[in-house]
């Protein structure tokens, strides 16, 4: 059988904020993949980024084992992977190039190569795929393990969402459309992973060890922003009993202390949740986990039963705290479910977490102040802040790719770059985001503000009124024009 060398490329170290914030997962898709390939009866190494020193590593690991098929799949349950950071993609380019220079053929998958697959055929892969492709993967390896040096035609006649080069240009498949979700993924290749390393950093670092798992891949909402170049608007949900029995075997194995569901939404249903609950009570599976989820999801119904499966802490794309930017967002959510989400999720013991985003079209120095109340009023426990970042095949990229210069992506998880004509430059977004977060520190210091606390919100609450008094010196350059012509 074809020997294979599973990996994906995301570098830890390529991405100074992670770093610093020392949370890594295993790349749960890739391992899916890896599971797969195994189950086929294909000899396979696995090789993970995550936690490498460098590219030497893989390097190493190519050189010994000289595998006939290098396959790149990204991990399409880590956010950090559907960003198309720059770093990453100049990494996977560099170890593609290494795979054909050993002799290997080359496949590469992931969101970023969805969008864009013409830097990494050029690099070196044979094919690449569009979305989740895993039917397409498993077609061209059986043919490949018929003939390991079949020409790509033959490699690609009849299937549809594999993308080569001809002529310096990327050609695209013209087979019948597969189902762009697989229904079947399984169990992932667990026992592959350097589970210690892992653990050593969260536990040095945060003083406990958590895993992923997904319940559910893709999401059915149609945020305009919102990329989706792998499931689409598909929502595929697994049977709650088999999540359940793979968190029990979690347990059992690894004995982690927290999971982290990377699920776009979590449960979705109350009655999936509450058969989740049962399923792993009855396992013995629960352990404390965190979810992402909507603020229009969360009933009182829904809150006491994430409560009751073991869900610590929630993470709501709340978004903004104006109603006009979440309309313009397409969110479907308004500011009233996000305090009532808020509300009944700490009523049952639930840390809320927001996901903050700034710079969205046309939004004002009002919209942000918006923003603000909203966190004072609703006082989460913790907040994520980005910018609006315009990537391929959303509504919003459409919307301002005419704007759009020679940068496409950002580099780093941390660069908060304004890459088409928002309100304010990106000097500005960064002071509120760090506003925004100085603010949420402040609350969660105490229950109760002592003197020392009170003299430093009315600090922050000065150098806040300072910011915006002066905020027209941050308009960007499109703006002023426009305020002026």
């Amino acid at each position: 059988m074809l020997s294979i060398l599973v990996c994906h490329s995301y570098y830890l170290r390529l991405d100074q904020k992670q770093v610093l914030r020392a949370k890594p997962y295993p790349p749960l898709a890739t391992l899916q993949v890896v599971a797969l390939l195994r189950k086929a009866g294909h000899r396979v190494r696995f090789f993970d980024a995550m936690l490498a020193d460098g590219i030497d590593e893989y390097e190493n690991l190519l050189q010994t084992d000289r595998p006939q098929l290098v396959v790149f799949y990204e991990d399409n349950f880590n956010f950090l992977s559907k960003m198309c950071l720059g770093a990453m993609r100049r990494a996977a380019c560099d170890m593609m190039a290494f795979a054909r220079r050993s002799g290997a053929r080359v496949i590469a998958a992931g969101p970023d190569v969805t969008d864009a697959p013409f830097p990494y055929l050029r690099a070196g892969a044979d094919l690449t795929l569009a979305g989740e492709g895993i039917s397409a993967l498993l077609a061209v390896v059986l043919r490949l393990d018929a003939s390991p040096a079949a020409k790509i035609p033959a490699l690609v006649h009849g299937l549809h969402g594999v993308a080569s080069l001809g002529g310096g240009k990327v050609m695209n498949g013209a087979g019948s459309r597969d189902p762009a979700v697989s229904q079947e993924v399984g169990l992932a290749a667990w026992d592959l992973v350097d589970m210690e390393r892992y653990r050593a950093m969260w536990i040095k670092t945060h003083g406990y060890f958590s895993l992923n798992m997904a319940a559910s891949r893709g999401c059915p909402f149609r945020c305009t922003w919102c990329a989706k170049p792998i499931w689409g608007n598909q929502y595929l949900q697994r049977d709650a009993t088999e999540v359940a029995l793979e968190m029990a075997y979690l347990k059992r194995t690894f004995n982690p202390d927290h999971i982290w569901f990377a699920d776009d939404i979590f449960g979705f249903r109350v009655d999936w949740v509450a058969q989740f609950s049962a399923a792993a009570q009855a396992a013995d599976a629960k352990i404390p986990f965190s979810i992402q989820t909507r603020a229009d999801l969360i009933s009182e119904r829904m809150a006491q039963a994430l409560r009751d499966s073991g869900c610590q802490e929630a993470w709501i794309g709340a978004e903004s705290g104006s109603q006009r930017v979440l309309d313009s967002m397409n969110k479907g959510t308004t500011v009233a479910e996000i305090r009532t989400a808020r509300e009944r999720l700490k009523a049952v013991g639930i840390r809320v977490g927001f996901f903050i985003q700034l710079g969205y079209m046309d939004e004002q120095l009002s919209d942000i102040v918006a923003t603000w109340e909203l966190l004072d009023s609703a006082r989460p426990d913790e907040i994520g802040v980005s910018v609006s970042y315009p990537l391929p095949g959303t509504k919003f990229y459409e919307l301002v790719k005419a704007q759009l210069g020679r940068k496409t992506h950002w580099q780093e998880s941390d660069d908060l770059e304004m890459m088409f004509h928002g309100t304010y430059t990106s000097d500005f977004y960064r002071r509120v985001r760090n506003f925004l977060h100085d603010q949420v520190a402040l609350q969660t210091v105490a229950a109760a503000e002592g003197g020392e606390q009170r003299a430093a919100r009315s600090s922050l609450d000065q150098r806040w009124r300072s910011l915006l008094a002066c905020e027209h010196q941050f308009r960007s350059p499109s703006r002023q024009t426009a305020a002026t012509g």
